[in-house]
C-alpha cells in the first residue's frame, strides 16, 4: 500500500485526547482543518513525552510565553477513525514560516531520510502538523491535563492503581487497595 501523508498546516484543531475509561484509555492525536479530520492512535507515555519536549521547544526557542492561544477543551471531533498507530515522534521549529512541525510516523520502519521533492512509498504513513508557538503551548497544556487525569499512582512502588487495587511489587505481593 502507497504511503499517506496527512499534511495540515495551520489547522483549526490539534489536540490530544482519549476514549475510554482511566485504565482503559486510547489515546489521539488528532488534527481538524475544515471538514479534514486525521486522528492518530498513540500511547499515554508518548503524549506526556509530546507535551514535555514541546514545553523544551518552546523555551529553547523563547516563544513559552507569546502568541497565547485559548485552550481546547472539547472532546475530539467525530468521526473518529484511526488512521495508523504511531510507532515515532518528530518535533522542530521552522523559522521561515515561525512555526512548530509535529510529526508523527506509523508503527514499523524507521521514517525514510528523503528530501522534500522526492517521495518514498516504502516509508512509514505520517501525520504533519504546522503551528504556531501559541497553538503548541496550548496543545501541551492540554496533553499534560490529560496525561494528569489518569489513575492515581499507587505510594510505594507508583504503578497506576485500579479500582480493585493492584499487587504492589514493594508489599511483597499483597494486594493494595485504592
Amino acid at each position: 500500500m502507497p504511503r499517506r501523508v496527512f499534511d495540515f498546516e495551520r489547522p483549526d484543531r490539534f489536540i490530544a485526547g482519549t476514549i475510554g475509561m482511566p485504565g482503559e484509555r486510547t489515546f489521539y492525536l488528532q488534527a481538524v482543518d475544515g471538514s479534514r479530520i486525521a486522528s492518530v492512535a498513540l500511547e499515554k507515555a508518548q503524549v506526556a513525552l509530546l507535551a514535555e519536549r514541546l514545553d523544551d521547544l518552546l523555551s529553547e526557542i523563547g516563544r513559552d510565553g507569546d502568541d497565547l492561544a485559548p485552550d481546547d477543551n472539547d472532546p475530539l471531533s467525530v468521526p473518529l477513525e484511526e488512521e495508523f498507530r504511531v510507532g515515532s515522534l518528530a518535533l522542530a521549529w521552522d523559522p521561515a514560516q515561525e512555526a512548530v512541525v509535529v510529526e508523527a510516523h506509523a508503527l514499523g520502519d524507521e521514517p525514510a531520510d528523503v528530501g522534500d521533492d522526492e517521495v518514498d512509498s516504502d516509508a512509514p504513513d505520517t501525520l504533519r502538523v504546522l503551528v504556531s508557538p501559541g497553538e503548541a503551548a496550548a496543545f501541551s497544556r492540554r496533553a499534560r491535563a490529560l496525561v494528569a487525569a489518569g489513575r492515581p499512582p499507587c505510594p510505594f512502588c507508583m504503578q497506576p492503581l485500579d479500582a480493585g487495587g493492584h499487587i504492589c511489587p514493594r508489599a511483597n505481593g499483597y494486594r493494595r487497595r485504592a
